[in-house]
């Protein structure tokens, strides 16, 4: 069997990363994978759509005509010609919407060829008019069809047009008219959003595979010297991630949080810090970091991990943190539940005052050790990389079938 991956990105963040490690997992089972993405990081053997000027002119056209994935003609044409020659037997689609593939010509292309085609949601954009999330805004038009949509001035920005009602339209009929569709939530809770969507009326195959974690790199390690170098040995310790914190990401719900500790809790946030805002004593921000080893350290040396995301298909950066040994305090809202099994953590109400730091006041009762073994044992039998890629070798055999 030979499958071909397309994706905006190899190797780096979140996605690239997944893509990476699944076309590794697949050809060390004997399975042919190759991939394709318009940022290859200087990877070998990855095909290039396009480059940074075609990119930033998708982008620009985009946000001109509020049409995403319309655009990059000649790149599509081309990747086009590369699927012709590669002839996979298997087409798996991660994230489209990166300003560098037309979808129209590419779905068109899979649906007229009959290739099985595998669509992982990672976000909500494949079944929307144009949105990545929608449940704060509480718009659920595109369980018809999308138009007047309340969210043109957030993400991918639209300047004038609302181009949803036809871009949602166009994306129901591209992926109903192909005839082995499989279509993969990266959570429970995004795949039943999307059996609601008229795009999986057709579909073979509608499944779950969780987001994975690589359990050798993500496990408890004795992070003492980096709390000794921080100075934090006494303090019990609150960690938060994001690649940048500002107000989406809540930076100011932690300066709250921090307002309200006793003296013992300490707040450490991974990522780059907002250059306006200025942080109290007992909030550390320790920059971004690339380096998995470094993370896995930071969440080791934490007590807890905390997010205050309202929005999350998944949630990588928790199930990273249970893989470590740290327990999870989070929003009961969209997948946040799921990754917090029994003695994992705690979930709190949104609408709960004060719920996060009464969670945090409840964790420090009883010590880490009280929560570490069930939480690598449930990243362990729901998040194991080897368990969820295997899962997608058993979905290309049932499709191509």
């Amino acid at each position: 069997m030979r499958v071909l991956q397309i994706n905006a990105v190899y190797k780096r963040f979140s996605t690239g990363r997944s893509v990476m490690e699944l076309n590794d997992d697949l050809n060390s089972a004997g399975i042919e994978s190759f991939a394709a993405c318009s940022r290859t990081y200087g990877a070998d053997g990855v095909y290039q759509i396009g480059n940074e000027m075609s990119i930033k002119l998708h982008g620009f056209l985009s946000r001109l005509t509020g049409r995403q994935g319309y655009f990059s003609k000649g790149n599509t044409r081309k990747l086009i010609s590369y699927i012709d020659r590669l002839k996979p037997d298997v087409v798996h689609l991660h994230n489209l919407h990166a300003n560098y593939i037309n979808l129209p010509m590419l779905l068109t292309y899979l649906a007229e060829k009959d290739i099985p085609t595998v669509a992982s949601l990672y976000d909500c954009w494949f079944f929307t008019g144009k949105c990545m999330h929608y449940t704060e805004q509480g718009c659920y038009k595109w369980e018809k069809l999308c138009g007047n949509c309340p969210q043109l001035k957030e993400g991918n920005i639209s300047w004038f047009s609302d181009s949803t009602a036809k871009v949602h339209a166009d994306k129901i009929r591209l992926f109903n008219n192909i005839p082995r569709l499989a279509i993969v939530g990266i959570s429970d809770w995004i795949t039943n959003e999307c059996r609601r969507s008229p795009i999986a009326k057709n579909a073979k195959i509608i499944d779950r595979v969780y987001l994975w974690i690589d359990m050798e790199k993500f496990k408890p390690v004795d992070a003492s010297e980096r709390k000794r170098k921080m100075g934090l040995e006494d303090k019990f310790i609150i960690i938060g991630v994001a690649e940048q914190w500002g107000k989406p990401k809540g930076l100011d719900r932690f300066i709250n949080l921090a307002s309200k500790l006793s003296e013992d809790k300490v707040i450490v946030l991974v990522g780059n810090p907002d250059p306006e805002t200025e942080l109290p004593d007992n909030v550390i921000c320790v920059g971004r970091t690339d380096s998995q080893e470094e993370m896995c350290e930071y969440y080791s040396m934490a007590d807890v991990f905390v997010t205050f995301s309202y929005q999350e298909t998944f949630g990588k950066v928790s199930a990273e943190a249970l893989a470590s040994g740290t327990p999870v305090i989070c929003f009961n809202s969209t997948a946040n539940p799921e990754l917090v099994g029994e003695r994992c953590g705690i979930v709190v109400e949104k609408d709960e005052p004060d719920g996060i730091l009464n969670a945090v006041n409840e964790i420090s009762k009883q010590p880490k050790s009280y929560y570490s073994r069930y939480c690598v044992e449930f990243a362990r039998n729901n998040f194991a990389r080897k368990l969820c890629t295997a899962k997608f070798e058993d979905i290309y055999k049932k499709l191509s079938l």
